[in-house]
């Protein structure tokens, strides 16, 4: 048999579809495996590169075959799609893995840490929670406006929503009372809990050197700053700010063509989570300078003066994300002269 060079491996819960091929990308061999005869796989195999797709359980499989010796290339499953042929299934999948692994000009995701999974894990759990209680404000919301309760909406005001059906019990159905009490209760739950996790998210932060230099950046909280930690690859995958900018999504579509640049919205095609954090981080800068009545940066004042306020937030997260790559690079802390 012909040295084993790439092995394409077609992810599941139980049963994996392997794909192996050499330098040349001829095949050398299609098996399936279950989880246990794949991990022993992985350790009796000579050291070669083990492409996947990146998926939820490719991190853990990927820290796996590296332990075993073996290069590990995680590829998004958006770019693999191109090369399936025909039919799909799991041995066109694995062979399609393999296809796309082999391109010179592939795009490969980093293989996350146990500790940036844990960190994500918990950024998650914060970030549905809130969806949780946003959608029980918005049910209490609705119901008590079905019978004239209108008030604001913001998670202030459930305290008076309570009140005010209290006040209307008799106008209110007991069930729709009772509904609204529970809803209450369930709100009430729920931001205990994001507060247990901020709690926990802001010692993560206080603990890391790195995350403590990226707080040193005007609109950079504890939240933000783990979620960094947590979501992004090492800065040196980027060769530039402006990379690991287009890399969460913040630059400008392209649609251009025989010579003339078009540029339209932001893309949104990278890493949501942060990109929504440094948004709302430049908002605050930018409220920030409100208050005060004056602004700093002259860049931003100058911005503020020709675009929407949205725009300009939109486009100082552009820049704050191209500094905080520079500060990941070179390991220093934000400098306020950086922003003039």
């Amino acid at each position: 048999m012909e040295e084993i060079h790439i092995i394409g491996v077609d992810l599941a819960k139980r049963v994996f579809q392997v794909h192996g091929s050499d330098r040349a990308g001829h095949v050398l061999f299609r098996k399936k495996l279950s989880r246990l005869q794949f991990k022993k796989f992985l350790f009796e195999i000579p050291s070669c590169t083990i492409a996947m797709e990146a998926c939820a359980t490719s991190h853990n499989w990927g820290r796996e075959a590296q332990e075993a010796g073996h290069i590990v290339r995680l590829i998004p499953p958006s770019y693999v799609k191109p090369f399936v042929k025909r039919h799909k299934n799991d041995a066109v999948d694995a062979e399609a893995i393999v296809e796309a692994a082999l391109r010179p000009s592939m795009s490969f995701v980093a293989v996350k840490t146990k500790e940036q999974q844990v960190q994500a894990v918990m950024f998650r759990s914060r970030d549905l929670y809130l969806r949780q209680r946003t959608q029980l404000i918005n049910a209490m919301h609705g119901h008590l406006a079905e019978y004239g309760g209108v008030l604001p909406s913001s998670r202030a005001s459930v305290a008076r929503m309570v009140a005010m059906a209290r006040e209307r019990s008799e106008d209110l159905p007991a069930p729709v009372f009772e509904m609204v009490v529970l809803m209450a209760d369930d709100i009430e739950r729920l931001t205990i809990k994001v507060a247990t996790i901020d709690k926990a998210l802001k010692k993560l932060a206080q603990a890391s050197p790195e995350a403590k230099r990226l707080r040193t950046m005007p609109g950079v909280g504890p939240i933000t700053a783990v979620a960094i930690q947590a979501f992004c690859p090492a800065a040196d995958n980027f060769d530039s700010g402006r990379g690991f900018a287009a890399w969460l999504g913040l630059v400008p579509r392209q649609n251009s063509t025989g010579g003339k640049d078009r540029f339209g919205r932001i893309t949104k095609m990278g890493q949501r989570d942060v990109r929504g954090l440094l948004v709302t981080g430049a908002m605050s800068v930018i409220s920030a300078s409100e208050r005060k009545g004056r602004c700093d940066d002259p860049w931003l004042a100058n911005m503020l003066k020709k675009k929407p306020r949205l725009v300009a937030a939109v486009a100082l997260a552009n820049r704050m994300a191209g500094q905080l790559w520079a500060m990941m690079v070179t390991e220093k802390n934000y400098e306020i002269r950086a922003a003039v």
